[in-house]
């Protein structure tokens, strides 16, 4: 693969801000649908397999339904079992269903989840709508023109080497106040500290994951006290500024996740007002998924990891993820391993 830009150069792409990265990726005239994910060459997924020294691994998926009761009118989990003897199959067993939105626990967001709002586009200019993405049997996009969760399939999933910046874990040590409910924010600096104090030098091809204390702050609690946690719509998260967006684009990552409900935090701050401004003015979700193309994971669970690593002593490791291979995906849980 040849070097890509760094964001200051990548090539101007009309009436888009600069760091719109569509057609960077794409080959033979044909239109990209994996974005940063091009990242992930052969020799870097070699690579990443040096990473398997202990024989371990750990699960970074939160229960489906671990948040009761999803904000923004999204359906939390229900869970239907049948048992066979009520059924034709007249037999000891049973089948389940099960039914959620996919933004209500441990996801990845697809490159088409949160469009730039100006234009009204999804990665690498991609517009399209409610009918196009709803895709049934024999309706599937074959053609791979949109850049959904289920094109990862043709991939082989993604693996990678994954990198771990406990930021709760150094924060608590520093004595440092971090509230996962206010919009209190992980600075590129602070990112740049905790990478230092771990070791982890990062590399191109890697995802970064990074531990605010989100999820565990929500595990056990009632749904009413979740309700109540969550109700101000102020979440902490990792800061939402162009400048921001142009250190992750020039680290080269494959892809972001954390155990924050939007990655970055809450509400957004306008760059062009200064002031906060309604989730319509999310920073890095328009630069990560639709100029960029880089997969954002949220609410992931990352207190075993972080006793892992702090067991081990080294916060890098070969990551595998295989969401769900739904035609027209446009968010899937992450099905995500660490492995060590």
């Amino acid at each position: 693969m040849s070097k890509i830009p760094d964001f200051d150069d990548l090539p101007k792409v009309k009436d888009m801000p600069q760091g719109c990265a569509w057609g960077v990726f794409d080959k033979g005239g044909k239109k990209d649908v994996y974005g940063t994910l091009n990242n992930i060459t052969p020799e870097i997924l070699k690579s990443a397999y040096s990473e398997l020294k202990d024989g371990l691994s750990v699960s970074l998926n939160w229960p489906i339904g671990a948040i009761q009761t999803p904000g923004f009118n999204r359906k939390g989990l229900v869970h239907k079992v049948t048992s066979f003897v009520d059924t034709p199959l007249a037999a000891h067993g049973y089948d389940d269903e099960v039914e959620f939105n996919t933004q209500c626990s441990s996801q990845w967001d697809s490159l088409c989840h949160f469009h730039h709002q100006e234009s009204a586009s999804g990665y690498n200019g991609i517009q399209t709508d409610v009918k196009a993405l709803t895709q049934g049997f024999g309706e599937e996009d074959a053609e791979m023109k949109i850049p959904t969760l289920n094109h990862w399939h043709q991939r082989g999933g993604l693996v990678a080497r994954g990198v771990f910046i406990d930021f709760r874990k150094w924060a608590d040590e520093q004595g440092r106040k971090f509230d996962p409910f206010n919009d209190d924010k992980i600075s590129i600096e602070d990112i740049e500290t905790v990478a230092k104090k771990q070791g982890v030098e990062f590399k191109a091809g890697d995802v970064i994951i990074i531990r605010s204390g989100f999820t565990e702050a929500l595990t056990g609690q009632s749904g009413e006290k979740q309700n109540e946690l969550m109700g101000t719509h102020r979440t902490c998260g990792v800061t939402g500024t162009p400048e921001a967006a142009k250190w992750f684009w020039n680290k080269h990552f494959a892809a972001v996740a954390g155990d924050m409900i939007a990655f970055e935090h809450i509400p957004p701050v306008n760059p062009k007002t200064g002031k906060e401004d309604s989730v319509a003015a999310l920073v890095l979700h328009q630069y990560f998924l639709a100029l960029f193309g880089m997969p954002i994971g949220e609410l992931w669970d990352l207190k075993a990891l972080s006793e892992m690593c702090a067991k081990l002593g080294r916060y890098s490791f070969l990551l595998t993820s295989v969401p769900l291979n739904v035609p027209g995906g446009i968010g899937s849980p992450p099905n995500a391993l660490a492995v060590f």
